[in-house]
């Protein structure tokens, strides 16, 4: 058994050793000593070379890096090594397959490079690149969660191995970054320890397990700012540079009206908005109520009935419309609500485009907020403190020209906006459940469980 020690003791290369492999042989032999010495170069280059099956990525990463280990410290397996075998071994939480992933295979190399031979630390250090790539891009895969993605650019994106390999040696600490699953979304990581816990009971797992492939529809840091939705729970969080910053909360769709799962750009925020109702809420809300209560109910609510959908409608008189007529659906009819106090937009709405008709708005009926229910509105998502996240988007919060109707601020860059739902979700350190409100929860897991998670 060859243990690694002083440089001058280790296994010299074969006679065929390329140029750039000399090279960085000659690197290594030069470096200076270590209390503790690491795997040298060659020992690696000479596991690459015995293995037929290399992969040009693979081999690609370690020239890039020097072919300095990134799983090895000193002589024997580092501690990121250790915590990788642990997330391989319980890959069924995943959605993955132990065998696929080569599980038992992987705890060989560990066993044997924990003894400290060169040839087998080597063997390691290769082992667990591949297997990392493998597992990161298992993890990261797209499924059916049922998000919509107004954009292809909003969505997970499966990394190559390089790529992934790449981003764990920049990592600060590779142990954390393993440990945390820091490629995945922050809840996807407290979701899944929730099940290494154990402690779940049947139906806690089969929730959590449910809510980990939600998860795993946002990305673990789309942008160096975002927004997250959770409709679930009621709540808006704004992360930045990976974490929490802010949140607060927010009223979302009633369950006969729910707020979709989608993520979209918020591009800019409309200062004195104008609400355009929706069709349905026309016909089931506002032609119901001049029906009843005759046509003063709409200058009462600000309301205008309008001749189109361009930027320059005329304003119609609601005398001569045929309301129930527009009840029943048999004339389509815009309608709008005028800014001011009384408007459902409040003073602000977030735009980000979507062909759902949905906003992050402002809000006169600040009583919805303080209840611990919030579901109640038409599908957009109404906020807590609208100026709250202005000034978190903008630097501070635009203020209105006097007299400006429907005034467009840009945001100089778009902020991606996600809206999931959260059934089970982390919270201070524990796992909450919630009502599944939208009913939403039965047919994904049904879905789910047909499509068949990872086996041992």
């Amino acid at each position: 058994m060859r243990k690694l020690g002083s440089l001058a003791g280790r296994r010299k290369r074969p006679a065929g050793l390329s140029g750039l492999a000399i090279t960085a042989a000659a690197a290594a032999m030069l470096a200076p000593s270590l209390a503790h010495a690491d795997l040298p170069p060659a020992e690696i280059m000479a596991a690459l070379d015995a293995n037929t099956k290399t992969d040009a990525t693979l081999r690609a990463f370690y020239i890039t890096r020097g072919y300095r280990p990134l799983w090895i410290e000193g002589d024997a397996p580092n501690q990121a090594a250790e915590a990788l075998y642990q997330l391989i071994a319980t890959a069924h939480y995943d959605g993955l397959s132990r065998k696929a992933l080569q599980a038992d295979r992987l705890r060989g190399y560990l066993k044997r490079a924990r003894k400290g031979d060169a040839d087998d630390l080597a063997k390691a250090e290769l082992a667990f690149s591949r297997t990392f790539a493998a597992y990161v891009q298992g993890t990261r895969a797209p499924r059916d969660a049922g998000m919509t993605y107004q954009s292809n650019l909003l969505a997970p994106i499966m990394p190559t191995a390089n790529a992934s390999l790449t981003a764990a040696a920049a990592a600060p600490s590779l142990e954390r970054y393993v440990d945390n699953m820091a490629w995945m979304h922050p809840f996807y990581n407290d979701l899944r320890d929730a099940l290494a816990a154990r402690e779940l009971g049947l139906e806690g797992t089969e929730l959590v397990q449910l809510n980990l492939e939600r998860a795993r529809a946002i990305p673990a840091n789309p942008a160096k700012r975002y927004v997250l939705v959770d409709t679930a729970g009621a709540r808006l969080y704004m992360f930045e540079d990976g974490k929490i910053v802010d949140s607060m909360k927010v009223v979302v769709g009633k369950p006969s009206e729910p707020t979709p799962m989608m993520a979209g750009l918020l591009s800019n925020a409309v200062l004195n908005p104008y609400w355009n109702v929706p069709p349905d809420l026309v016909r089931s809300r506002i032609a119901w109520n001049v029906n009843k209560n005759g046509v003063g109910y709409l200058k009462a609510k600000g309301y205008q009935a309008l001749s189109d959908w361009s930027d320059k409608p005329k304003v119609l008189n609601p005398a001569r419309i045929d309301w129930k007529a527009v009840e029943a659906g048999t004339r389509e009819l815009r309608v709008r609500q005028l800014p001011g106090k009384g408007n459902f937009m409040g003073k602000v709405k977030f735009n980000f485009p979507n062909d759902q008709g949905i906003y992050l708005h402002d809000t006169p009926d600040k009583a919805l907020l303080k209840e611990e229910v919030r579901f109640a509105s038409s599908g957009c998502v109404r906020l807590e403190d609208a100026s709250r996240l202005g000034t978190w988007l903008y630097g501070k919060m635009p203020a209105p020209k006097k007299g400006a109707v429907e005034q467009v601020v840009p945001l100089e860059q778009p902020v991606p906006v996600y809206i999931t739902y959260l059934t089970a979700a982390p919270d201070e350190g524990r796992i909450v459940f919630r009502d599944d409100l939208y009913n939403r929860d039965g047919a994904q897991m049904l879905a789910l469980s047909r499509a068949g998670r990872g086996s041992r």
